[in-house]
């Protein structure tokens, strides 16, 4: 038996929280492999299904439990936070925002299932003062949906996956060159899209400083705060005379808008 199964079996329960705990707070470690993994020896009996479920469980609802009383305690500034560390950081909120003000905690349970929402879900339920009872509730069951599938899938297709790994051992060391090569230039391509949308904006951005320098010379411009509802609900604060317009409402209020002066828009 290859030595990184034999070391999976001898401490699988203490890898699998760790892993799992990691990508819930944020380190880039995708936990899917791993449930995968751990299904399939549980499959050929060298671990307890149900256990490394409950492993898994209690991990993700740790991590996502720290990020739900950052948010209740620090509000919208976490979401800045989350805006940092992304590689999509123009909109990495913004979809995510829109999902879980339509279905609130019942997003929860399937948040694992879609990048981004997993992240943000957390924060976003404890900056909206959701109960902490209902929160752990459905973040728990959602835990349990996601850890289950993907460790049932390891465990249903035990052989095919034993298969799989017996020819990544042969592979070797080129198989970490090739994944390593693959996320470095993954994260290469976002980078330059991301550069490429910043040089397109910046013709068309004004700062805070020059804004305020316009509002105070009287200049007549129309300002349109074009913050969420729960970006709104975070920091309540806005830009006296703009006009508040979710992104979702634009196409239904646009003529709102004067066309007949200079419009500044903020989103942040």
């Amino acid at each position: 038996m290859p030595e990184a199964i034999q070391f999976l079996v001898r401490h699988g329960y203490v890898v699998l929280f760790l892993w799992v705990f990691g990508e819930q707070i944020g380190l880039p470690i995708p936990a899917v492999p791993l449930l995968l993994a751990v299904g399939a020896l549980a499959g050929t009996g060298k671990l307890n299904l149900g256990l490394a479920v409950a492993v898994a469980v209690f991990a993700a609802l740790l991590g996502d439990v720290i990020w739900y009383e950052i948010g209740r305690r620090r509000g919208g500034r976490v979401l800045n936070l989350l805006c940092r560390i992304s590689l999509e950081p123009d909109s990495c909120v913004r979809r995510t925002e829109t999902v879980f003000a339509r279905h609130g905690a019942r997003s929860l349970l399937v948040a694992k299932f879609i990048p981004g929402l997993n992240m943000v879900a957390p924060p976003l339920a404890g900056i909206l003062g959701m109960r902490p009872a209902r929160f752990l509730l459905f973040d728990a069951l959602g835990g349990v949906v996601w850890a289950g599938v993907f460790a049932l899938l390891g465990y249903l297709f035990s052989g095919q996956l034993e298969r799989i790994a017996a020819y990544a051992m042969r592979l070797g060391a080129w198989l970490v060159v090739i994944l390593i090569a693959c996320l470095a230039a993954y994260i290469a391509w976002k980078y330059v899209e991301r550069q490429r949308f910043i040089r397109k904006l910046r013709i068309a951005r004004i700062t805070p400083a020059a804004l305020k320098q316009k509002l105070d010379a009287g200049e007549n411009l129309v300002i349109v705060d074009l913050r969420h509802s729960i970006d709104f609900e975070a920091e309540p604060h806005m830009i006296p005379g703009a006009l508040q317009l979710a992104p979702d409402e634009l196409e239904r209020r646009h003529q709102e808008i004067p066309r007949d002066r200079d419009v500044v828009l903020y989103c942040t």
